[in-house]
């Protein structure tokens, strides 16, 4: 028993990773070639996949919504979770590495899951709000602009049917959510929506420090 969250080593993480998860070969392939991309750190720990195909078995989620594709890790792994009937509206604005995540949904044949929306989150949020979509989806992970996490929280709720969860990545910051010195628009974004989650009675709530911390809210 322990009163706080183990501190994780390099190889104690792939230890984890090793018999803690269960990624498919797709995924293993995707997060390689990721590993080389300017911008690797901005895709999700092997672990956090985990943990959000998990949420999708237990949820029984069949409508899921991501803010934030990238080249497409996150969104394997929750589409791998669902049923044949599921399905996965992926939001952002970049081509080029959401063709990377193209590819390897064709190749681990999920793509029939996976609507891809090349636009700005909160406006496919909204727009899917203004369809009569309020209440339907079962998950929402956010993974995209932090200063817009209010918005995508608030747009969230309403799209949310009671008993379903947002779960928020990035919330720990790399520990500069706790660091006086960080004063960026970023950061600053992170720390107010933290609170303003922690304070909402809409919701249960938990941040979990896993991968760069996740935040789960769940609809009341």
């Amino acid at each position: 028993m322990s009163r706080f969250s183990l501190s994780l080593t390099a190889s104690l993480h792939q230890y984890i990773v090793e018999v803690g998860t269960r990624e498919s070969p797709e995924q293993i392939a995707l997060r390689e070639q990721t590993a080389n991309h300017p911008w690797a750190g901005m895709q999700i720990s092997p672990e956090q996949g985990q943990f959000l195909q998990l949420l999708v078995q237990i949820l029984g989620a069949k409508k899921i919504m991501e803010l934030g594709v990238f080249t497409g890790y996150s969104s394997m792994s929750m589409a791998l979770a669902l049923p044949a009937d599921g399905k996965l509206i992926a939001c952002d604005v970049n081509e080029e590495y959401t063709n990377t995540a193209k590819i390897f949904w064709a190749k681990a044949e999920i793509q029939s899951k996976i609507d891809l929306v090349l636009a700005p989150a909160l406006h496919t949020m909204q727009t899917q709000l203004d369809d009569g979509a309020a209440a339907t989806f079962d998950l929402i992970f956010a993974d995209a602009v932090k200063e817009e996490y209010q918005d995508y929280y608030e747009l969230g709720l309403q799209l949310l049917r009671p008993g379903g969860v947002m779960a928020t990545d990035n919330t720990l910051w790399n520990g500069d959510v706790v660091n006086p010195e960080n004063q960026t628009d970023e950061t600053k974004a992170i720390r107010a929506f933290n609170s303003h989650v922690h304070q909402d009675n809409r919701v249960d709530m938990v941040l979990l420090p896993i991968g760069d911390g996740l935040t789960l809210a769940r609809k009341r």
